[in-house]
């Protein structure tokens, strides 16, 4: 069983739906996990960009780990949020899924998310908060494999939110 390393920052692991779910606050990078999680819009002028390369939404890629990170990197395509009228969600929802089904095919045990796309990317926080649980605990409910995916917060509120839609 993989160990992990964990900052004094907060950290709250949830037992009553999904064991396997784990919350943190704190940096992505200080977590010991099998890879990394990271969103890369940032915003309508990144995503602009992305479009005009011919990356959609949900694409991904791992990018290997380096001797100054250890840990492999998934980058995704998260929606943009603009209103809610374009999908956004179900968007949002198949980037979760696919990064799942990726971590599955590379037999990843552990994985750590960075929120795709949610609060300061413009995604409300608590819909792209109820999503990305949903979707980890559906695919987790498949691949009896891997043991622990953490959800990595960077402020209190975010931490709250993850834990009352992991620990209701």
């Amino acid at each position: 069983m993989r160990s992990f390393s964990y900052t004094p920052q907060v950290y709250f692991e949830v037992g009553k739906i999904v064991h396997r779910i784990k919350i943190h606050q704190g940096k992505v990078a200080a977590l010991n996990v099998d890879a990394l999680v990271n969103p890369l819009v940032a915003s309508k002028a990144s995503q602009d960009q992305l479009r005009q390369e011919n990356c959609l939404v949900g694409e991904m890629r791992i990018v290997p780990a380096t001797a100054e990170r250890p840990n492999p990197v998934i980058e995704v395509i998260g929606p943009l949020w603009r209103g809610g009228e374009y999908q956004e969600e179900e968007q949002l929802a198949s980037c979760y899924r696919k990064v799942m089904d990726m971590a599955k095919r590379q037999n990843f045990r552990s994985i750590a998310f960075a929120p795709i796309n949610g609060g300061a990317k413009g995604f409300p926080a608590n819909r792209a908060t109820k999503i990305a649980v949903q979707q980890v605990d559906s695919a987790l409910r498949q691949n009896p494999l891997m043991e622990s995916v953490i959800f990595c917060c960077s402020d209190p509120v975010t931490t709250a939110l993850y834990r009352s839609q992991v620990g209701r």
